[in-house]
Order: C-alpha cells, then structure tokens, then sequence
C-alpha cells in the first residue's frame, strides 16, 4: 500500500517537488546548502556580527595575536571574558609581544555595545553581537587578532564577505541575464543574429583571462571611490562569465524551436521575448539553477584574484581579496601567520558552492 501511495505521489508531483526529493538525499549538498546560507546570513548582518571598526587604525596595537576567550572563571563558572593586553617591547629584538592581564577581565555579552552603524543602511544603532563590559571592544576584543596598523582582522573578515558574496552573485545575476537572452536570441533567431554573438563569444573565449582583466582593469580611474570600483569590477566580470551559459542555452533553443508547443506558441502570435522566457527557459529551468550554483564560485575566485593581484578592489574598500593583499609577504606572515585565516572561508565556500551545484545537477537531471 506504501509504495502505491508513494507512486501516486512521484506521478503528480511537480518538476520542482521531484527536484527537491531528489536534492534531500544528497547529504553533502544539503550540508552545503547549510553552510552557503550561513556565508549569506553573515554578509546580510556584517555590521552586526563585526565587533570593532573595521577602518580603526591604531599603531600601538599593530599585529596583536588572535584573542582567546576564556570561559570559565577561577572559581569554574561559566563566565565567558576576556583579558585586557599590555604591550611589552623586547629590549634586544625590539619586538613588541602582548600579554593578556588577568586582573583586567573583561566581560562578554552578546548584543553589547560598539561603534555606530546603520543596519540595511537604514536603521541607526550600535548593537552589536558580541560586546565587552566596558562598552569599548576596540581596546581588548581581538578573535583574530590585528593587522599592521592595528585594524581587527575579525571584523574586517566578516565586512570582506559581505563585499567578495555580494559581487559574486550580482556578477552571476548579470551573466545570467545576459547568457539566456543572447544565448536564446542566437537559438531562436539563427542567421545573422546567430553568426554575430557566436563570433563575439568566440572572441572573448580566446582572450587569455589574467592580461583581459589586466586590460579592463586598467580603464577603471584610480581616483574613483571604492562604490564605483566595486560596480565597475562586477560589470566587469559579468561580462567575461555570460559565455558559457549563452553557448548552453543556443544549444537547448536550437533543439527547443522545432518542438510542437513552440510552434503552437508561434502559431498564436507569441512575441520571440514571450516565446523566451516563457516557454523555452522554464523548459530547462532545472539545468540553469545548476549551472549558476556553479558559476556563483568562479566569480567569487575571480574577484578575490583580480583584487589580490592589485587590480580589482583597492583599499580602503575591504573583499578577501584586498585582505589576502596583507599576506603575500612572507615576512609579514612571520610576523602575522593569522592574516592568512582569509583564505579558510575563500575555500569553504568554494567547496560548498561546489558540492551545492553537484547536488542541484545530479536532482535536476531527469534520468539521474
């Protein structure tokens, strides 16, 4: 009676119920659906999550080692602290090493006070996740640690995944756009139409990456203000990533347009953008939610290296590219080993958008 009942249900089902049965028994994917939301949730609550200004500089507190907190007290209750540091300078090497004082403790509490911020860029407050009891995390709380001019690497970490995120999927919103409108004028129009973007595909396919990027780049003026920078290295990029899904989606319309509801649609009078986007591209909406699930990861990478490299986000704009800027120095990284904890979400999130689009491809895939 339960597998009747269960082939009732498959026969009925819609694309995207059978889509999301299929998805909930790839473990891995779900788990990386898991960890991609919370990437997200963070970029969408930076300020909130970030405990210090993230532009703060202070000489005096350069290259402080991550912070740990203490959470049991001497008496063994939970009481979650930290411990105010004094700086004490070696009189041989001159090397300036921070030890934690434990008769300053001082209290953590979730929800404190800090700087002040607009949340949304809307709502004024200074509300913060974590905070110190002396309503001043800037002088004593540093999860991991400063960098040379003594900003926090926590908060500007978590700032820089809100910047690298965004790019990512605005970038990919681009592409997307651009892929399936060309990609599907080229399928259904043909003839010339078809000759003249396939040519510009190929063209920009040919380009070896780093010196097009060098070359765009290097168009963006030095004096713009980091906003400008930041729309012109998605444009950017979205410009170099809609290829792919344009050569996918002509291949899918050139064996779409002989079908007999595309005839019909033809038939009635449907105008080619109709006949579009609103019956060709729902036809294989499965392999394009794929597809960008895994494209979502090539412009992250391609941000953080245009931004590495120095051509991409230049401070004081903050991405994870401009932070892994501060570990390139092999003598800065004896100093600062910490500043290369940018790189941990860089691969977690590649790998979970990775095995996310594994996941989606493999659920999408009617003969899966």
């Amino acid at each position: 009676m339960s597998d009747t009942l269960a082939e009732s249900r498959v026969a009925v089902a819609t694309q995207r119920q059978l889509i999301w049965w299929r998805f909930r028994k790839h473990k891995l994917a779900v788990v990386s659906a898991i960890v991609v939301g919370l990437f997200y949730f963070v970029a969408l609550f930076a300020d909130t999550i970030a405990s210090t200004e993230p532009f703060d500089t202070q000489a005096a507190r350069g290259y402080v080692p991550p912070q740990p907190i203490h959470w049991f007290d001497a008496e063994g209750h939970f009481h979650p602290q930290v411990f105010a540091l004094n700086g004490k300078r070696d009189p041989r090497t001159f090397k300036l090493s921070y030890l934690p004082d434990p008769g300053e403790p001082r209290d953590l509490m979730l929800f404190g006070h800090g700087y002040a911020y607009r949340l949304f860029g809307l709502i004024p407050t200074d509300i913060h996740l974590l905070g110190v009891s002396d309503r001043k995390p800037e002088n004593s709380l540093f999860l991991l640690g400063t960098d040379q001019t003594g900003r926090d690497v926590f908060s500007r970490l978590v700032l820089a995944t809100r910047t690298s995120l965004t790019i990512g999927l605005v970038g990919v919103s681009l592409s997307l756009a651009l892929g399936v409108l060309l990609g599907g004028i080229s399928g259904l129009y043909g003839g010339a139409a078809d000759l003249i973007i396939q040519r510009v595909i190929e063209i920009l396919r040919s380009i070896p990456t780093i010196p097009l990027w060098m070359g765009l780049a290097a168009a963006v003026p030095a004096s713009w203000s980091p906003q400008q920078v930041y729309f012109a290295i998605t444009i950017i990029i979205s410009l170099i990533g809609w290829t792919e899904l344009a050569r996918v989606v002509r291949g899918r319309f050139l064996a779409l347009r002989e079908e007999d509801f595309i005839t019909a649609a033809v038939l009635a009078g449907a105008s080619h953008m109709r006949i579009i986007f609103k019956h060709m591209v729902p036809s294989f909406l499965s392999h394009i939610i794929a597809a960008v699930s895994l494209a979502l990861p090539a412009m992250i990478i391609s941000e953080t290296t245009l931004s590495f490299l120095g051509l991409g986000l230049r401070p004081p704009a903050i991405s994870w590219g401009v932070l892994l800027q501060d570990a390139q120095n092999l003598q800065t990284l004896g100093l600062a080993p910490w500043l290369l904890v940018v790189a941990l979400p860089v691969i977690v999130v590649i790998l979970a958008f990775n095995f996310l689009g594994d996941g989606l491809r493999d659920a999408a895939d009617p003969y899966g």
